[in-house]
């Protein structure tokens, strides 16, 4: 007699994009047996990602799921959330303006791992002190940074500290910690309690990334917690981590810059488990970015170093992700300088006229028809920009010049054309973009989707205006460069599949360790293309089949499979990938302690934020074992589950001089992992 599968529990996934935030209702069910957990799809919806209120979004999503499956929201179980915004931000070079806090460092430190880039204008203060290798003190002095708090605290959004070796002693930068919350109340980030990895440079930037997310993150739980409690869901909610696992949302409060690849990361989840591939490449397109990874053996590769966002090299583990800033509303351009030049598309995000047009109206396609009407083509035409609708406390510290354009600029798009009266100002206006205060609208590949009736969810009239403007620009023969806004059209999405099928081919040349990987897919894909044969005859095949992921892939990947030489396969429920890799996957959290021999004969340890001695090695391992099992424990049960799995690993570093072992440091780390605890 064949057993039927009961409900078990029922799961709600949100994934907040820049574009579109999803919503899917999951029914976990168990077999006859004790065996891995499975479950369908109930329902799934979207709604516009609504970034002055994300709330709104939110709503929006997750009420026409519970309408569409008929659930009680009382009987949901557990809330599991992914977002691309941190992601987007740092690509987008987007965030919050904080004071970056450098303790032992010089100046010249900021010149290494991208670190001075990365602080861009915001300020930085140095403070004498820092520890050696072994934790030994050089000895601290915060005056400077106690004299420099009154006017800081006015000015940013929140603070970043790293002092030299704080992984080996982290008393310096919970001295400073503690100064700034008392002065200021703003929100603190302290590097040791993001990485345990020497590397100075580069923690201090993974630390300002960090600071610079917490309000962006602050605000979608905030957000996503108002809703179910309006609602009256009582579930636990949980966040997906850059490398796939889940942790509580207080968790995920403290530590944004681990939602790094938050969305990419449960896309993989969600590939493996809708397409049942060991092996594939995973592509997922969005509104703002493409984020290709590699399946292998049923799961994602790590990267060992580090993820890179942005350009930035940050010290967080996540998903071995290559992400680029090409998506369905990414910025159109056309090269500059050539007789024929091609379209340029990204990196930046612009909000689709079609979509600006239904925020806006009349306000949308009335300036474009006026811009029709002008006898030649101008630099600004077609484009628009508007607030995002941020907090004005988040403006703090803008130049005067910045004031002067934000104030200028309102609730409702108003043209460039209008709006800018030199370069200048369109310096300033990126400014403003940068800080996430001011959107910018202009024509995107989402536009010329909705020209050809690709896509219809928006207003295609705008769209059609917007395209016609795009149109009109002029080549380096002084001739339009299309001959109807279909034609241009037709190219934008011809150039969008073109490089969607190279950034596929790099990120698998780059994982082959090949350089030079992305002129390599260039070239291929650009005598694919051509069908020009050459001297030389070009082919490539990927050795795996391309998972395409996204709303918007069934249109974009359609041309795939003759530029990668295999196929693509576009899962059902590839719109809503990432809600649903949110509700699958489990909690994974580590902890490390490091034993180094400061002299022969004394074994130090240190371990959460302590450094203990002891004169026995075997001693000093057992006890580094013990504490970081103890802080795994706790740690687990703070990021969200009670029934964790604990497996314990140690490294040593050892040498032999004159035939007798000499101990340098051991490396002690602990890993705790489970589901997620649920309502009752």
């Amino acid at each position: 007699m064949r057993t039927k599968t009961k409900p078990r529990s029922l799961f709600l996934g949100i994934d907040t994009g820049g574009t579109y935030t999803d919503a899917v209702l999951w029914s976990e069910t168990e077999g006859p047996q004790h065996g891995p957990s499975k479950g369908k799809v109930l329902a799934k919806a979207k709604a516009l990602t609504t970034r002055h209120d994300l709330a709104v979004g939110i709503a929006g999503a997750v009420d026409a799921v519970l309408q569409r499956a008929g659930t009680d929201p009382t009987d949901i179980k557990l809330v599991s959330m992914s977002t691309t915004l941190a992601t987007n931000a740092l690509v987008e070079c987007q965030g919050g303006r904080v004071a970056l806090i450098m303790i032992g460092f010089s100046e010249a430190d900021l010149a290494r791992d991208g670190l001075r880039t990365a602080l861009g204008t915001d300020p930085v203060v140095f403070c004498p002190g820092g520890h050696d290798v072994h934790g030994n003190t050089a000895g601290l002095d915060l005056s400077g940074l106690q004299a420099a708090l009154p006017e800081l605290g006015g000015s940013v959004s929140g603070f970043a500290i790293c002092a030299y070796f704080a992984t080996r002693n982290p008393a310096h930068e919970i001295a400073a910690r503690n100064m700034i919350r008392e002065k200021t109340g703003l929100p603190v980030t302290a590097s040791h309690e993001l990485s345990a990895k020497l590397g100075g440079p580069r923690r201090a930037l993974t630390t300002l990334l960090n600071a610079r997310l917490i309000s962006m993150i602050d605000r979608l739980v905030a957000a996503t917690e108002g809703f179910l409690e309006q609602r009256s869901i009582s579930a636990p909610l949980m966040v997906v981590r850059g490398d796939g696992a889940l942790v509580s949302a207080a968790f995920a409060r403290q530590r944004p810059i681990e939602t790094i690849l938050s969305g990419p990361a449960a896309s993989l989840v969600g590939a493996r488990h809708m397409t049942g591939l060991d092996n594939a490449v995973v592509s997922d397109i969005g509104g703002t970015t493409t984020d290709v990874a590699v399946l292998d053996k049923g799961r994602p590769r790590l990267d060992p170093e580090g993820a890179t966002v942005g350009g930035f090299r940050t010290m967080v583990e996540a998903v071995a992700m290559r992400t680029f800033g090409l998506g369905g509303d990414s910025e159109v351009a056309l090269e500059e300088g050539a007789l024929n030049p091609n379209i340029l598309l990204g990196p930046r995000r612009l909000v689709p006229l079609a979509l600006a047009s239904m925020v806006d109206g009349d306000a949308v396609t009335s300036e474009l028809e006026r811009q029709l009407r002008g006898p030649n083509p101008g630099r600004a035409d077609g484009r628009f920009a508007v607030r995002t609708g941020m907090p004005e406390r988040l403006a703090a510290g803008l130049t005067a010049p910045e004031v002067r354009l934000y104030e200028a600029i309102g609730a409702t798009a108003v043209a460039l054309d209008k709006l800018l009266t030199s370069n200048a100002q369109n310096a300033t206006l990126n400014r403003l973009v940068a800080r996430g205060l001011v959107h910018v609208a202009g024509f995107t590949p989402s536009d010329a989707a909705h020209v050809l009736g690709k896509q219809s969810n928006w207003d295609p009239i705008a769209a059609r205006l917007g395209a016609e403007l795009f149109a009109r620009k002029r080549d380096g023969r002084g001739h339009p460069i299309a001959a109807s806004p279909e034609a241009i059209s037709e190219r934008v999405l011809a150039t969008l599949t073109r490089w969607s099928a190279e950034v596929i081919l790099e990120t698998a040349f780059a994982e082959d360790g090949l350089d030079g990987a992305a002129t390599v897919a260039h070239a291929l894909v650009q005598r694919a293309v051509d069908a020009h044969p050459g001297i030389a005859r070009l082919s490539v095949a990927l050795d795996r089949p391309v998972i395409g992921l996204g709303a918007s892939a069934p249109l974009h990947y359609a041309g795939l499979p003759p530029l990668i030489g295999n196929d693509c396969l576009v899962p059902e429920d590839t719109d809503v990938a990432n809600a649903l890799g949110a509700v699958v996957g489990q909690v994974r959290v580590s902890a490390e302690a490091q034993v180094s021999q400061p002299k022969e004969g004394l074994f130090r340890l240190a371990s959460g934020g302590r450094v203990h001695d002891f004169l026995d090695e075997a001693a000093a391992i057992a006890a580094a074992e013990a504490d970081v099992r103890a802080i795994v424990v706790q740690t687990a049960r703070d990021a969200g589950t009670d029934s964790a799995e604990i497996d314990a690993t140690i490294e040593y570093r050892v040498s032999t001089v004159e035939g007798q072992r000499l101990f340098i440091e051991a490396q002690v780390v602990a890993v705790a992992s489970g589901r997620p605890r649920i309502a009752v």
